[in-house]
């Protein structure tokens, strides 16, 4: 019983994973919104309620944003955070948000022009 608690402990410590010499902490990767799927930079202005958001987006259109039920409780949305957004073709005030950036992701798309 004691080595195999001490086996386990092991496993969770991480003692025998090998090192992989080739992993940079420093390398940011950044998903960019794709034209081809309508996607689209927002900032957001305001918090609504109920999965709803103010979104300043990038093409100059406010729009409503809705937070998608399969993102609501993984993707915890502040005013001022930059999101990708998926405007509606049927109506193009409202749109989806699928994608929130993390500070050093909103650093990378700064240093490379894609935020004004």
């Amino acid at each position: 019983m004691a080595n195999y608690r001490s086996a386990v402990r092991k496993r969770q410590s991480g003692a025998n994973r090998p090192v992989n010499p080739g992993d940079n902490p420093e390398v940011t990767r950044v998903r960019t919104p794709r034209k081809d799927r309508n996607e689209v930079l927002a900032t957001v202005a305001s918090l609504l309620g109920s999965k709803r958001v103010t979104l300043q987006c990038m093409d100059g259109v406010v729009r409503m944003g809705r937070i998608p039920g399969s993102k609501n409780k993984k993707m915890w949305i502040r005013e001022g955070d930059i999101v990708i957004a998926n405007p509606w073709e049927i109506q193009d005030s409202k749109a989806d948000v699928i994608w929130k950036y993390t500070r050093p992701q909103v650093d990378w798309l700064e240093r490379k022009g894609y935020l004004n």
